[in-house]
Protein backbone atom coordinates (compact mmCIF):
# COMPACT_ATOMS: atom_id res chain seq x y z
CA UNK A 1 0.00 0.00 0.00
CA UNK A 2 1.11 3.62 -0.90
CA UNK A 3 0.13 6.56 0.75
CA UNK A 4 1.11 10.13 0.05
CA UNK A 5 0.65 12.33 2.35
CA UNK A 6 0.98 16.76 1.91
CA UNK A 7 2.85 18.44 4.26
CA UNK A 8 0.20 20.23 5.80
CA UNK A 9 -1.22 16.78 6.57
CA UNK A 10 1.74 15.93 8.63
CA UNK A 11 2.98 19.00 10.61
CA UNK A 12 0.41 18.02 13.77
CA UNK A 13 2.40 14.62 13.71
CA UNK A 14 5.65 16.43 13.80
CA UNK A 15 7.93 16.03 17.01
CA UNK A 16 9.71 19.33 17.09
CA UNK A 17 11.69 17.92 20.45
CA UNK A 18 14.31 16.22 17.88
CA UNK A 19 14.03 19.33 16.14
CA UNK A 20 14.74 21.61 19.07
CA UNK A 21 17.83 19.61 19.43
CA UNK A 22 19.13 19.66 15.63
CA UNK A 23 19.22 23.10 16.67
CA UNK A 24 20.88 23.06 19.92
CA UNK A 25 18.03 24.82 21.45
CA UNK A 26 16.87 24.58 25.23
CA UNK A 27 15.14 27.93 25.90
CA UNK A 28 11.51 28.27 25.71
CA UNK A 29 11.74 31.27 23.57
CA UNK A 30 14.43 30.01 21.35
CA UNK A 31 12.12 26.81 20.44
CA UNK A 32 8.91 29.20 20.14
CA UNK A 33 10.68 31.50 17.52
CA UNK A 34 12.53 28.36 15.45
CA UNK A 35 9.14 26.57 15.41
CA UNK A 36 7.14 29.63 13.81
CA UNK A 37 9.84 30.11 11.18
CA UNK A 38 9.66 26.64 10.93
CA UNK A 39 5.90 26.25 10.65
CA UNK A 40 6.47 29.17 7.95
CA UNK A 41 8.91 27.20 6.33
CA UNK A 42 6.70 24.27 5.60
CA UNK A 43 3.51 26.09 4.69
CA UNK A 44 6.19 28.09 1.92
CA UNK A 45 6.79 24.05 0.65
CA UNK A 46 2.85 22.58 0.71
CA UNK A 47 2.08 21.56 -2.62
CA UNK A 48 5.62 21.78 -4.03
CA UNK A 49 7.17 18.45 -1.86
CA UNK A 50 5.52 16.19 -0.53
CA UNK A 51 5.86 12.92 1.76
CA UNK A 52 5.46 9.25 0.97
CA UNK A 53 4.40 6.01 3.15
CA UNK A 54 4.70 2.13 1.42
CA UNK A 55 3.37 -0.70 3.70
CA UNK A 56 2.48 -4.35 4.07
CA UNK A 57 0.95 -5.93 6.46
CA UNK A 58 2.19 -9.78 6.03
CA UNK A 59 1.21 -13.18 7.70
CA UNK A 60 4.33 -13.93 9.78
CA UNK A 61 6.22 -16.50 12.47
CA UNK A 62 9.13 -16.63 14.37
CA UNK A 63 11.84 -18.91 13.89
CA UNK A 64 13.67 -19.29 17.24
CA UNK A 65 15.57 -15.74 16.25
CA UNK A 66 14.69 -14.81 13.17
CA UNK A 67 10.91 -13.46 11.93
CA UNK A 68 9.75 -15.46 8.97
CA UNK A 69 7.33 -13.58 6.42
CA UNK A 70 5.06 -14.66 4.37
CA UNK A 71 4.46 -15.77 1.41
CA UNK A 72 7.97 -15.06 0.58
CA UNK A 73 9.68 -17.12 3.74
CA UNK A 74 12.10 -14.18 3.85
CA UNK A 75 14.06 -14.50 7.21
CA UNK A 76 14.59 -11.70 9.07
CA UNK A 77 17.33 -12.55 11.44
CA UNK A 78 17.28 -10.51 15.01
CA UNK A 79 19.41 -10.02 17.59
CA UNK A 80 18.90 -10.66 21.50
CA UNK A 81 19.50 -8.28 23.80
CA UNK A 82 22.65 -8.27 26.35
CA UNK A 83 22.94 -7.80 29.65
CA UNK A 84 19.89 -6.97 30.62
CA UNK A 85 17.37 -9.87 31.85
CA UNK A 86 15.06 -10.75 30.08
CA UNK A 87 17.58 -10.53 27.05
CA UNK A 88 14.53 -9.30 24.65
CA UNK A 89 14.58 -10.23 20.85
CA UNK A 90 12.38 -8.45 18.64
CA UNK A 91 11.12 -12.34 17.62
CA UNK A 92 9.84 -12.90 21.29
CA UNK A 93 7.00 -10.95 19.98
CA UNK A 94 6.04 -12.84 17.26
CA UNK A 95 4.26 -16.41 17.74
CA UNK A 96 5.78 -19.34 16.41
CA UNK A 97 3.22 -20.60 14.71
CA UNK A 98 0.86 -17.53 13.25
CA UNK A 99 0.88 -14.38 13.67
CA UNK A 100 1.38 -11.27 11.21
CA UNK A 101 3.52 -8.39 11.06
CA UNK A 102 4.01 -5.17 9.26
CA UNK A 103 7.14 -3.69 7.22
CA UNK A 104 7.49 -0.25 5.86
CA UNK A 105 9.44 2.75 4.39
CA UNK A 106 8.50 6.14 4.36
CA UNK A 107 10.34 9.02 3.03
CA UNK A 108 9.90 12.78 1.43
CA UNK A 109 10.71 14.09 -2.10
CA UNK A 110 14.37 14.17 -2.64
CA UNK A 111 14.06 18.05 -3.62
CA UNK A 112 13.43 19.23 -0.38
CA UNK A 113 17.72 17.63 0.65
CA UNK A 114 18.81 19.36 -2.63
CA UNK A 115 16.95 22.26 -3.43
CA UNK A 116 18.01 25.03 -0.97
CA UNK A 117 21.64 24.53 -1.85
CA UNK A 118 22.21 28.26 -2.47
CA UNK A 119 21.22 29.08 1.39
CA UNK A 120 23.26 27.88 4.20
CA UNK A 121 20.25 28.37 6.80
CA UNK A 122 17.27 27.08 4.26
CA UNK A 123 19.30 24.16 3.27
CA UNK A 124 19.41 23.04 6.82
CA UNK A 125 15.88 23.67 7.95
CA UNK A 126 14.72 22.26 4.46
CA UNK A 127 17.11 19.39 5.69
CA UNK A 128 15.68 18.95 9.40
CA UNK A 129 12.58 19.29 8.65
CA UNK A 130 12.56 16.69 5.81
CA UNK A 131 13.83 14.36 8.41
CA UNK A 132 10.65 15.82 11.13
CA UNK A 133 8.53 14.91 7.82
CA UNK A 134 9.68 11.07 7.55
CA UNK A 135 9.14 10.53 10.57
CA UNK A 136 5.64 12.46 11.11
CA UNK A 137 4.71 10.32 7.95
CA UNK A 138 5.46 7.07 9.76
CA UNK A 139 3.59 7.91 13.17
CA UNK A 140 0.91 8.97 11.05
CA UNK A 141 1.20 5.87 8.66
CA UNK A 142 1.21 3.76 11.40
CA UNK A 143 -1.50 5.12 13.34
CA UNK A 144 -3.70 4.45 10.50
CA UNK A 145 -2.11 0.86 10.02
CA UNK A 146 -3.36 -0.38 13.60
CA UNK A 147 -6.90 1.60 13.37
CA UNK A 148 -7.60 0.50 9.79
CA UNK A 149 -5.29 -1.19 7.31
CA UNK A 150 -4.80 -4.00 10.37
CA UNK A 151 -6.65 -3.00 12.51
CA UNK A 152 -5.88 -4.46 15.67
CA UNK A 153 -6.61 -1.20 17.87
CA UNK A 154 -9.43 -0.17 15.33
CA UNK A 155 -10.80 1.81 18.74
CA UNK A 156 -7.61 3.36 19.39
CA UNK A 157 -8.18 7.24 20.43
CA UNK A 158 -4.72 8.87 21.72
CA UNK A 159 -3.69 12.67 21.39
CA UNK A 160 -0.69 13.61 19.58
CA UNK A 161 1.48 13.73 22.70
CA UNK A 162 0.47 10.57 23.83
CA UNK A 163 1.17 9.24 20.14
CA UNK A 164 4.77 10.83 20.34
CA UNK A 165 5.35 9.06 23.87
CA UNK A 166 4.02 5.70 22.23
CA UNK A 167 0.81 5.02 24.69
CA UNK A 168 -0.66 3.08 21.53
CA UNK A 169 -0.50 -0.74 20.99
CA UNK A 170 2.71 -2.65 19.26
CA UNK A 171 5.73 -0.77 18.62
CA UNK A 172 7.53 0.12 15.10
CA UNK A 173 11.18 -0.62 15.52
CA UNK A 174 13.48 1.30 12.83
CA UNK A 175 15.76 -0.40 10.70
CA UNK A 176 19.63 0.91 12.09
CA UNK A 177 17.84 2.02 15.75
CA UNK A 178 19.10 -0.12 18.96
CA UNK A 179 16.40 -3.13 18.67
CA UNK A 180 16.92 -3.72 14.82
CA UNK A 181 20.89 -1.94 14.41
CA UNK A 182 21.88 -4.32 11.31
CA UNK A 183 21.21 -1.70 7.77
CA UNK A 184 21.58 -4.85 5.95
CA UNK A 185 17.95 -5.62 7.27
CA UNK A 186 17.12 -2.62 4.66
CA UNK A 187 18.21 -5.16 1.43
CA UNK A 188 15.17 -7.64 2.85
CA UNK A 189 12.79 -5.35 2.81
CA UNK A 190 13.22 -3.47 -0.19
CA UNK A 191 12.29 -6.87 -1.53
CA UNK A 192 9.09 -7.15 -0.60
CA UNK A 193 8.04 -3.43 -0.57
CA UNK A 194 9.95 -2.30 -3.79
CA UNK A 195 11.70 1.05 -2.06
CA UNK A 196 11.96 2.96 -5.44
CA UNK A 197 7.89 3.46 -5.56
CA UNK A 198 8.54 6.02 -3.44
CA UNK A 199 12.13 7.31 -4.87
CA UNK A 200 14.29 5.46 -2.08
CA UNK A 201 17.36 4.44 -3.55
CA UNK A 202 19.59 1.75 -0.89
CA UNK A 203 24.07 2.50 -0.78
CA UNK A 204 25.84 -0.78 -0.22
CA UNK A 205 25.84 -0.26 3.13
CA UNK A 206 22.00 -0.11 3.20
CA UNK A 207 21.77 3.34 3.94
CA UNK A 208 18.88 4.81 2.23
CA UNK A 209 18.60 7.72 -0.04
CA UNK A 210 16.94 10.14 0.27
CA UNK A 211 18.74 10.25 3.94
CA UNK A 212 15.01 11.52 5.37
CA UNK A 213 13.49 8.11 5.27
CA UNK A 214 12.20 5.95 8.00
CA UNK A 215 11.95 2.20 7.65
CA UNK A 216 11.06 -1.07 9.41
CA UNK A 217 8.69 -3.50 11.56
CA UNK A 218 5.55 -2.98 12.88
CA UNK A 219 4.48 -5.16 15.58
CA UNK A 220 1.19 -5.82 17.86
CA UNK A 221 1.81 -7.42 20.63
CA UNK A 222 0.43 -5.63 23.42
CA UNK A 223 3.74 -6.65 25.87
CA UNK A 224 6.39 -5.50 23.02
CA UNK A 225 8.81 -3.09 24.12
CA UNK A 226 11.82 -1.42 22.49
CA UNK A 227 15.35 -2.05 23.45
CA UNK A 228 18.64 -2.15 22.90
CA UNK A 229 20.91 -4.87 21.95
CA UNK A 230 24.19 -3.72 23.54
CA UNK A 231 27.43 -5.53 22.87
CA UNK A 232 27.15 -9.11 21.35
CA UNK A 233 29.91 -11.57 21.63
CA UNK A 234 31.46 -13.31 18.71
CA UNK A 235 29.28 -16.65 19.02
CA UNK A 236 26.14 -14.52 18.77
CA UNK A 237 27.69 -12.60 15.77
CA UNK A 238 28.75 -16.09 13.93
CA UNK A 239 25.27 -17.10 14.86
CA UNK A 240 23.58 -14.02 13.60
CA UNK A 241 25.65 -14.35 10.12
CA UNK A 242 24.75 -17.82 9.42
CA UNK A 243 21.16 -17.00 9.44
CA UNK A 244 21.82 -13.43 7.68
CA UNK A 245 23.29 -15.62 4.47
CA UNK A 246 26.49 -12.87 4.96
CA UNK A 247 30.18 -13.37 5.37
CA UNK A 248 30.83 -12.24 9.25
CA UNK A 249 33.72 -9.96 8.27
CA UNK A 250 30.89 -8.20 6.21
CA UNK A 251 28.27 -8.16 8.54
CA UNK A 252 31.00 -6.79 11.61
CA UNK A 253 30.88 -3.91 9.11
CA UNK A 254 26.95 -3.46 9.59
CA UNK A 255 27.01 -4.20 13.30
CA UNK A 256 30.11 -2.21 14.11
CA UNK A 257 28.22 0.04 17.06
CA UNK A 258 27.51 -3.46 18.92
CA UNK A 259 31.05 -4.84 18.51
Amino acid sequence: MKLTYDISTLVPYINWVYFYHAWQLRQPAEQKKIKVEAENFLMSLERRYHAYALFHVLDAHSMGDDIVLLPSNIHIPCLRQQGVAPCFSLADFIHPEKDRIGIFVTSVDKGMEQDFDADPYQKMMAQLLADRLAEAAAELMHLQVRTHYWGYAANEQLSIEELHQEHFQGIRPAVGYPSLPDASINFLLDELLDMKQIGVSLTESGAMRPHASVSGLMISHPQSRYFSIGRIGDDQLRDYAARRGMDVNVLRKFLSSNL
